[in-house]
């Protein structure tokens, strides 16, 4: 199991700034696939660096099954934006990926090639980074971020710049990784049709401004709209 639940969470950069996040409650099930979407500033990147325990809220409490978020971060993985990794190193996929083992602890070659097979690579493994294309690179820094013992898993971005067949193919591929009982949570910009992809969408500017399926997400945010409230860029 690995069911994370976040209450009212409240989050400021300084004592004397204005929250960058403000009562946000989510709750991420056990295997599921679930949209993070909202304009840039919204606090994306900030609620994903509380989830992971890289930072701690002002007020609001995280919990895993029950228990403290800083007592399992380790059941926690973060997937950075693709922009985070110099792709021009002089280094093969399978190197990278066994770079995602906790403090780069040695890795079996069966661990390797399991991650490699979950994100369909295997054949890549031993490709330098700077001939991937960018829903290879994708799938090679999503591979090195399951070597990590985590059963929630943050992926940040993972769509940008992505052209339709390759974000497509992203898609299928963490759709199968939360059937298979991963629980994943991605940010997105993305409020086009993809969202239907997802078991849940949480739409964020700041709080919560709407929680659900996607389909109750899109009418909700279609009712705020027709009241004449700003809510996405």
């Amino acid at each position: 199991m690995a069911n994370l639940i976040a209450e009212k969470l409240t989050y400021s950069y300084s004592m004397h700034s204005q929250p960058v996040l403000d009562q946000v409650s989510v709750e991420l099930n056990t295997g599921t696939l679930t949209a993070l979407v909202g304009p840039n500033g919204a606090g994306k990147s900030s609620l994903f660096r509380l989830l992971q325990g890289e930072t701690k809220p002002n007020k609001g409490h995280i919990s895993i099954d029950g228990h403290p978020l800083i007592d399992i971060r380790e059941q926690v993985a973060l997937m950075p934006q693709r922009n985070t990794i110099n792709w021009n190193f002089p280094i093969t996929v399978e190197g990278l990926v066994a770079l995602g083992r906790v403090n780069h602890s040695r890795s079996t070659c069966c661990e390797l090639e399991a991650a490699l097979q979950r994100v369909g690579i295997l054949e890549l493994s031993q490709r330098r980074l700077d001939a991937l294309s960018g829903g290879q690179q994708q799938r090679a820094l999503l591979a090195k971020t399951l070597m990590r013992p985590a059963k929630i898993f943050l992926l940040d971005e993972p769509c940008s710049a992505l052209d339709p067949p390759a974000r497509e193919q992203f898609l299928i591929i963490i759709r199968q990784l939360a059937d298979a009982g991963l629980t994943i949570f991605v940010s997105s910009h993305d409020w086009g049709k993809s969202l239907n992809a997802y078991d849940r969408v949480v739409a964020l500017d700041k709080k919560v401004l709407a929680n659900g399926t996607p389909k109750d997400v899109q009418q909700k945010l279609d009712s705020i709209n027709s009241m004449g409230n700003h809510c996405c860029g």
